[in-house]
């Protein structure tokens, strides 16, 4: 069986002590591919570095609400530029985040659209961060037809599943569906078509609920996988066959 991890934060701090070890968990794990979604500006060089260390780890470039004052305008008219340079996948991780009241909504939707319309230009699906904002993220959404993309740790009702879904949007699925007390989320995930799922361990961040409190890594993708099987009553060979080929559909990756 073979996976993708199809968020991952493989340039975090927490992982200079040991970036390389984790790097080498991807064969140990049989793990195809990562797709590394950078958060600010300053970080894009350093997801470079780890696409040119290993070209299994797939660039994506984006401004995440959460820094939203760390972004500055000039910094977006570059973004085009890198994406095309440094041949990304993605775009992201944008988004929107309500959680956070200092988070200025209207500066993150200016920010969230103009990443759409990159996307859509260039035709490169978005990652996009909707913390406790599904519906604003769904309003913008509707504005771009041809938008696609992936949102990012999936957290909404079932019939927000259904509208994401009929708009061609990818759910993520991390380390969130383990804990019994999600079942929101649980109901939704089990009723999405398996076609419309992708795994991801958001690592170091949302480790599942057997590793709580620590450091998550690319070693939990299997238990987030087996966790995705139990709950939909599928073998987990079906669901490594068709989340990495849902991913590489997604982000238009080779076989």
């Amino acid at each position: 069986m073979v996976w993708m991890d199809t968020h991952c934060h493989l340039d975090a701090p927490e992982f200079d002590q040991d970036r390389s070890e984790i790097l080498n968990q991807m064969q140990i794990h049989q793990i195809e591919a990562l797709v590394l979604p950078a958060v600010y500006f300053a970080a894009w060089p350093a997801i470079v570095k780890l696409n040119q260390q290993q070209p299994r780890c797939y660039a994506s470039f984006g401004f995440h609400p959460i820094y939203l004052a760390q972004h500055q305008p000039q910094q977006l008219k570059e973004l085009t530029t890198w994406l095309l340079e440094h041949r990304a996948v993605a775009v992201g991780e944008c988004g929107l985040d309500f959680y956070l009241p200092e988070l200025e909504v209207q500066a993150q939707e200016e920010w969230f659209i103009a990443q759409i319309r990159i996307a859509c230009e260039l035709d490169l699906p978005l990652i996009i961060h909707a913390r406790r904002s599904t519906d604003a993220v769904l309003k913008c959404l509707r504005r771009f037809p041809s938008a696609k993309g992936v949102i990012h740790s999936f957290a909404g009702s079932t019939q927000q599943a259904e509208l994401l879904v009929k708009q061609g949007f990818y759910l993520g699925v991390g380390g969130t569906i383990t804990y019994e007390r999600a079942q929101r989320l649980r109901a939704a995930i089990q009723a999405m078509p398996l076609e419309f799922l992708v795994l991801e361990t958001d690592a170091p961040d949302q480790p599942d609920s057997q590793w709580r409190g620590k450091r998550n890594d690319l070693s939990r993708l299997p238990v987030i996988a087996q966790a995705l099987a139990d709950l939909r009553q599928e073998s987990l060979a079906t669901i490594a066959q068709a989340t990495t080929a849902n991913a590489k559909r997604l982000f238009n990756l080779p076989e």
